[in-house]
């Protein structure tokens, strides 16, 4: 079977797929439901979705602490790993012995595309559209009423948000939500005099990968009297895949 990972590479694996080594955790959740949990028998510490996923896989590392030769004694089908959570030599020297499938993914359509190609090279065209149904109806659901602007903080100490060429982003938009660091790439840093400058009506605070808690909001609450705070679920905004259609709200 060949086919075309999203970095435009071409991937030669056999015709059906029996073990696999997933090295990012919103990829090991998305393909356990459409291959089935037993097929990967390997994984990442992160990777903590489906729950019985430790009965069936071994960790071999973290996403940017990989394990290779682990990796290359499990001999797998196919690596499925990331561009932006995975490190670039890694990657290169796993792909000398066995396929590795890379995702590039910075908006829902992309992540849409990703599921309707794993769909397709496991057969299970109906789940993967499934997926996509169900998240276009939560994020409709939860869509605000009237457009707000926002500040989503994923660090602090420094203080990181996130620009316009992130999935967060995109999600962020989907829900009615308008990025005030919209100007900028990536997870730029910035500080609480920015954030006034900005003057976002509402500033979430993500699960991940910093923890806010409430303390949090009460410590920003003295520079931003006026403005919502609000502690968000960081998988809604930033697990790609399979993971929208299991929450209910994107607050924690």
């Amino acid at each position: 079977m060949i086919i075309i990972d999203q970095l435009g590479r071409q991937i030669n694996i056999s015709q059906t797929i029996q073990s696999i080594v997933s090295l990012v955790p919103s990829h090991t959740e998305l393909l356990a439901e459409l291959v089935g949990v037993e097929t990967i028998i390997g994984r990442t510490k992160f990777c903590i979705h489906p729950q019985k996923l430790k009965q069936h896989s071994q960790l071999v590392g973290g996403t940017k602490q990989l394990h290779i030769d682990k990796i290359l004694t499990l001999k797998p089908d196919i690596i499925f790993a990331n561009k932006e959570e995975n490190i670039k030599e890694d990657i290169a020297r796993l792909q000398q012995h066995i396929p590795v499938y890379v995702s590039d993914i910075s908006t829902l359509k992309d992540s849409y595309h990703f599921i309707k190609q794993i769909g397709e090279m496991c057969s299970n065209h109906s789940v993967a559209e499934t997926i996509i149904t169900q998240s276009d109806t939560i994020l409709e659901t939860l869509k605000l009423e009237k457009k707000k602007t926002a500040a989503y903080l994923i660090w602090k100490k420094p203080y990181m948000s996130v620009g316009n060429d992130t999935y967060i982003n995109d999600i962020m938009h989907n829900l009615g939500f308008i990025n005030v660091f919209d100007q900028k790439n990536r997870y730029p840093e910035t500080t609480i005099e920015e954030m006034k400058r900005l003057k976002p009506e509402v500033i979430l605070l993500s699960s991940e990968p910093y923890p806010f808690k409430q303390s949090d909001i009460q410590e920003l609450r003295e520079h931003f009297a006026t403005t919502k705070i609000l502690l968000v679920n960081g998988e809604f905004f930033s697990w790609y895949g399979s993971r929208i259609p299991k929450l209910t709200s994107f607050l924690m």
